[in-house]
């Protein structure tokens, strides 16, 4: 990674932050929860894909129709995350995969 992806990957986040704050404040402290629960459970997508970008586009299309953001998400922010990321793996999913196979090694 050279400096120009280190620069454009900061325009990137910059840009992003931007559209957050642009957000009503009930969007804004939701995005901030999902955020920090995503950071904490660490779905390995995270930071290779558009995981938080497509949240707030499905946040800015819900403003656009006028509804409130728990409208859109339903009252337990944790099990919408829950939901999204399913089917992703997880860093603690990746940890307990490395704790399984040197109990294993040690067994034999």
């Amino acid at each position: 990674m050279g400096i120009r992806d280190i620069i454009e990957g900061k325009k990137q986040w910059r840009a992003h932050v931007a559209r957050v704050k642009a957000l009503p404040p009930d969007y804004q402290i939701v995005y901030k929860e999902m955020q920090k629960y995503f950071f904490k459970v660490g779905p390995v997508e995270l930071t290779e894909g558009n995981l938080l970008s497509g949240i707030v586009d499905f946040f800015e299309q819900g403003v656009a129709s006028g509804k409130g953001v728990l409208e859109l998400i339903g009252n337990d922010v944790a099990a919408f995350c829950d939901d999204l990321i399913k089917d992703s793996r997880t860093y603690a999913d990746l940890y307990q995969e490395s704790i399984s196979r040197e109990c294993g090694a040690v067994e034999k």
